[in-house]
């Protein structure tokens, strides 16, 4: 067998594509982003906050509180740019005197109630490749590659933000979601392990309120 050894110079470029100390080159290759609201979380993400056309996980204990307290500062944006968001079977309604007092505009709320798992999934890939929401937040236990292919797909196609929350059973499987979290906590304090992003290892846990101890 002949071995055939190439001239590196001629391979490889005069600088290197992705210098380390390059910050600039680096967040070239970072997804669009929405500020979570914490300056503390978005200082460790990629971009510095949410994928805004990708899909995230976020993984609760106890689902239906941790949650809101993590993306209220998004949705209270997203509200006053005037952009609807839909909530995807969500195991709570929503009380919406307090979510108007937190400075969210409730009629850009679209509440979707389905009766199966597909039919979750249905309605979640059809909101995001509408392009007509800012943010689909959904509750939903478990999906297959397959399904998290179509949805990421779908969020890139209508460049829409989606979060996906499910149990922390569901944690250690493997996925393709570009960002996933893990919330610890209680209603009244809040902090974030960040278990997968785009170019970082794990990090955590992030504190973001409360007495978390």
């Amino acid at each position: 067998m002949e071995v055939i050894q190439p001239n590196a110079n001629k391979l490889l470029p005069p600088a290197p594509l992705w210098p380390v100390a390059d910050e600039i080159s680096r967040q070239s290759f970072l997804w669009p982003s929405i500020p979570t609201g914490y300056a503390v979380l978005d200082e460790l993400l990629p971009g510095g906050g949410w994928p805004q056309a990708a899909i995230s996980e976020v993984f609760t204990a106890q689902p239906g509180i941790q949650e809101l307290g993590l993306l209220i500062p998004t949705l209270v944006r997203m509200s006053r740019q005037g952009k609807w968001i839909a909530w995807v079977s969500s195991p709570y309604i929503p009380y919406g005197p307090n979510l108007a007092a937190l400075g969210i505009d409730v009629s850009k709320i679209l509440l979707v109630k389905t009766k199966q798992h597909d039919d979750t999934l249905c309605v979640v890939e059809q909101a995001l490749r509408s392009g007509t929401c800012g943010a689909v937040l959904a509750w939903c236990e478990h999906s297959d590659s397959q399904q998290m292919r179509r949805l990421q797909l779908a969020a890139r196609h209508g460049n829409t933000m989606g979060v996906i929350f499910r149990p922390v059973t569901e944690m250690d499987k493997p996925s393709i979601a570009e960002l996933r979290l893990q919330l610890e906590g209680t209603s009244d304090s809040l902090a974030v392990n960040i278990l997968k992003s785009q170019t970082s290892w794990p990090i955590g846990p992030v504190k973001l309120y409360g007495n978390t101890n």
